[in-house]
C-alpha cells in the first residue's frame, strides 16, 4: 500500500513514527473531452484574458481576493516559510473523545496508520488503550499545507484516521430554505412509515451494494472496444519546411517595386537662360 505521509503520532509523552496510507480510492470512470471533429484530447491551456498570452508557471503568482477586482498578492517563498513553521510532520492527540459525539457530516477522508522505524510497540499501545477505553483520540495535522482536525480509533486491529471538518467549515442547517417547522402528518401516516422502515431494516453489509451506473458505463465501454467502435486522432499537420521559391522572389520583387514607387521623384534644377545678344 502506498505511503503518502510519514511523521509521528504523539499523546503525553509517548512519541509514535507512522506512515499514512489512503483508506478510500476514486472508482470514477475517467473520460476524456475530444473534439468532436478530429477526436484529438482538448488542451486546457493557462491564458491571460488582457494579454491574450499563454502564460507558464513562472508567469503565475497567488493572490487572494479581498475586494472585487482587488487582490493581495503572496509570494511563493512567504506561504513556503508559513508552511515551514507550522507543518511539523506530527499527529497531536489533543483530547479523547466518544466516537458518537461526532456527527458524520464532520468527517472528510480516511487514512489507516502504520508504524514506521521503531514503533511498533507505541503504535500496539496506542491501539489497546483506544480498544479498551472505548475512546477515539482527537488530534491535530498539518496535511497540503492545511491545518485539519482528525479522529484517530481502532478499525480491524488497525488505526485510522478521519480528518475531520472545523466547525466553521460545517454550514447551518438553520439556513437550508424552506424546510418545514412542523410536521403536518397523520398518526396512520406515521405508523405506516415506521412499519416500512421496519420491513426494510437489515444489518448493514457493505459489500453487497455496487455502483450500478459505474458496472453500466463499462459494460457500454466494453462493447464499443470489442465491437472496434474506436477512433484515432488526427496527426497534425507538419509545417512544410520547403519553401516556393519562385513565389518568394516574385514576393521580394513586388515588394521592393512598390517601395521604389513610394520614393519621392527628386526635383529638377531650374537652369539659367542665356540673354540673346
Amino acid at each position: 500500500m502506498h505511503t503518502i505521509w510519514k511523521g509521528s503520532i504523539s499523546f503525553g509523552l509517548v512519541n509514535i513514527p507512522i506512515k499514512l496510507h489512503a483508506a478510500t480510492e476514486d472508482k470514477d470512470i475517467k473520460l476524456r473531452s475530444l473534439h468532436k471533429k478530429c477526436h484529438t484530447p482538448i488542451k486546457y491551456e493557462k491564458m491571460c484574458p488582457v494579454c491574450e498570452e499563454e502564460l507558464s508557471i513562472g508567469d503565475i503568482v497567488k493572490g487572494y481576493e479581498i475586494a472585487k477586482g482587488k487582490f493581495v498578492i503572496l509570494e511563493e517563498e512567504e506561504l513556503n516559510e508559513l508552511k515551514r513553521t507550522t507543518e511539523e510532520k506530527a499527529v497531536e492527540i489533543i483530547d479523547f473523545i466518544k466516537m458518537e459525539e461526532i456527527d458524520p457530516i464532520y468527517y472528510d477522508r480516511s487514512y489507516y496508520m502504520s508504524p514506521n522505524e521503531g514503533g511498533v510497540k507505541a503504535y500496539g499501545l496506542l491501539r489497546k488503550a483506544l480498544i479498551e477505553s472505548k475512546k477515539a483520540g482527537l488530534a491535530k495535522i498539518v496535511m497540503r499545507s492545511k491545518e485539519q482536525l482528525a479522529v484517530i480509533r481502532v478499525l480491524e486491529n488497525t488505526l485510522l484516521m478521519e480528518t475531520i471538518h472545523f466547525p466553521d467549515e460545517v454550514r447551518n442547517a438553520a439556513d437550508v430554505p424552506n424546510v418545514p417547522a412542523e410536521d403536518q402528518v397523520s398518526k396512520k401516516e406515521i405508523d405506516t412509515a415506521i412499519l416500512l422502515i421496519d420491513q426494510l431494516t437489515t444489518t448493514f453489509e457493505p459489500e453487497k451494494y455496487t455502483d450500478e451506473y459505474r458496472s453500466k458505463l463499462m459494460e457500454l465501454i466494453e462493447s464499443k472496444r470489442t465491437g472496434k467502435e474506436l477512433v484515432t486522432p488526427k496527426e497534425k499537420k507538419q509545417a512544410a519546411n520547403v519553401t516556393d521559391l519562385m513565389a518568394a522572389l516574385q514576393a521580394s520583387i513586388d515588394k521592393t517595386k512598390m517601395k521604389t514607387e513610394e520614393k519621392p521623384k527628386p526635383k529638377k534644377k531650374a537652369t539659367r537662360t542665356k540673354k540673346a545678344q
